[in-house]
């Protein structure tokens, strides 16, 4: 195979990476009802089979591209399928409560080596080339479809297998990508240095506990003890680990990144836009089942026209739209179509149809996800020094992840306020809905004044559009 046709398979394997990790937080959520069952879950502790996967996730990710840095980010990318492998046979096999969390962990902690060093591996094989934009979109289309995929596939696996099949699936597919990782991925070198095993667990602590928190406390209440106690531990935590890394010479995150121009910025974008969209589009799917009466297999397929808006939007017309606008405008525009399409959803009546609620308001919100998401992800990874490209990629995921989970926290208690617990109840649920659709706007809408005040882009293109194109990274 000639080195530019490996190149966009090794894109291919990239961009499956970036769909299984998506797809794994939304395929297991038909199957909760099925899993409360087999596995004798409580009410309250069911959460927990997406929350062991979130909080690992985000807790993990910034040690996922220091480790990319260090060891090189193919052989990351190859450990992290082999945890994601692991897990899921934990996860199917699993006949108590306990040992399913743990396979959810361990499926988290691969996602967590997975995604930044599939972000390091995109930049490796296409940084500072005119296909970079292309190559981040393809990318970044594979997140809402691998989102999507998941509740559709979760709806016929559950309705025809049985749930163990939810994580067996995840074997051919991680047996695949490590069998063709070591000849299609460029072997980045790593680079000399320790691991920062203080600041890793003070971090990965931090996190963890400032999302468990979070999580808990529409559970728990936001003032009691335990959730306050939660959260000042994670307070603790991570401002321990600044001063950890402030006084190594080697640590896991080189405070002085966070100085680099415009890095800040994209990152905030990415948790904006993490904290606006997570929401809208879990409770959307909540409208659409509780609501409008749609089965599992249904929902998944009512989501199917925004993402095929978004995949067209991020791959046809958002590189071309930076080149012409650069990428200020697409952020800001972008998150502020996202919240006029969370407030139209607001609107959804109780006795609403998904032609006139639904459709016109989630094309609305696509489109502003797709303008917003390419631009800010392309800056936020080309910001950063060649040899801290994995931490870079693990800032992003980082932002992206942390946002997603606090912002569906939050959405999620405002929403029980407002009546979405009233299981049964259309009108009181649609309220609840309602609620969380315009919180979410509103996070959409802050970011838009932030960035519109704080993004200073050097230039008006992304890394490969304005500048020369160098050649590609040799594939060896």
């Amino acid at each position: 195979m000639h080195t530019e046709r490996r190149r966009w398979a090794a894109l291919g394997v990239i961009a499956l990476a970036q769909f299984v990790v998506i797809m794994d937080t939304s395929i297991i959520g038909v199957a909760l009802p099925q899993m409360a069952a087999d596995l004798g879950f409580s009410a309250s502790g069911l959460q927990w089979v997406f929350n062991a996967y979130v909080v690992a996730f985000a807790g993990l990710l910034l040690l996922g591209g220091r480790l990319s840095d260090l060891f090189g980010a193919r052989r990351v990318f190859a450990a992290g399928w082999g945890l994601l492998l692991a897990g899921s046979v934990v996860s199917a096999v699993a006949t108590g409560a306990g040992v399913e969390l743990a396979g959810r962990a361990v499926q988290g902690a691969g996602s967590a080596l997975i995604a930044p060093a599939a972000l390091t591996l995109l930049m490796t094989l296409f940084g500072g080339t005119p296909a970079l934009p292309r190559a981040l979109a393809l990318y970044g289309a594979a997140a809402p479809a691998g989102g999507t995929a998941g509740v559709f596939l979760g709806g016929v696996i559950t309705e025809w297998l049985s749930r163990p099949w939810i994580f067996w699936l995840y074997v051919p597919i991680a047996l695949a990508a490590l069998a063709v990782t070591p000849a299609l991925m460029p072997d980045v070198p790593g680079r000399r240095g320790g691991v920062d095993v203080l600041g890793a667990a003070t971090v990965t602590g931090g996190l963890a506990l400032a999302v468990l928190g979070v999580v808990r406390a529409p559970e728990v209440g936001w003032s009691s003890g335990t959730t306050l106690g939660t959260l000042a531990g994670a307070v603790l935590l991570l401002i321990a680990f600044v001063g950890i890394q402030a006084r190594l010479r080697t640590p896991l995150v080189r405070l002085g990144i966070f100085r680099t121009p415009l890095l800040g910025t994209a990152n905030l974008a990415q948790l904006l836009l993490g904290a606006a969209w997570v929401p809208m589009w879990f409770f959307l799917n909540l409208y659409l089942q509780q609501v409008l009466g749609y089965g599992a297999f249904a929902s998944g397929a009512a989501l199917l026209p925004m993402t095929i808006l978004i995949m067209v939007l991020m791959v046809g017309v958002a590189p071309r739209l930076i080149a012409r606008f650069g990428t200020k405008p697409l952020i800001v525009g972008g998150l502020l179509a996202l919240a006029a399409g969370l407030v139209w959803m607001a609107q959804a009546r109780a006795t609403g149809t998904f032609v006139v609620d639904v459709l016109p308001a989630s094309l609305v919100a696509a489109l502003g996800q797709a303008l917003a998401f390419i631009p800010s992800l392309g800056t936020a990874l080309s910001a950063a020094r060649p040899e801290e490209g994995g931490l870079a990629a693990g800032i992003v995921n980082t932002s992206y992840q942390v946002g997603s989970a606090l912002g569906l926290a939050a959405m999620t208690a405002v929403a029980a306020s407002y009546g979405a617990t009233a299981v049964g109840d259309p009108v009181q649920l649609t309220a609840g809905y309602a609620a969380a659709f315009y919180g979410a706007a509103g996070i959409a809408v802050a970011g838009a004044g932030l960035l519109a005040a704080t993004f200073r882009p050097k230039a008006a293109l992304p890394p490969g559009v304005d500048t020369a194109p160098s050649e590609p990274a040799p594939v060896r």
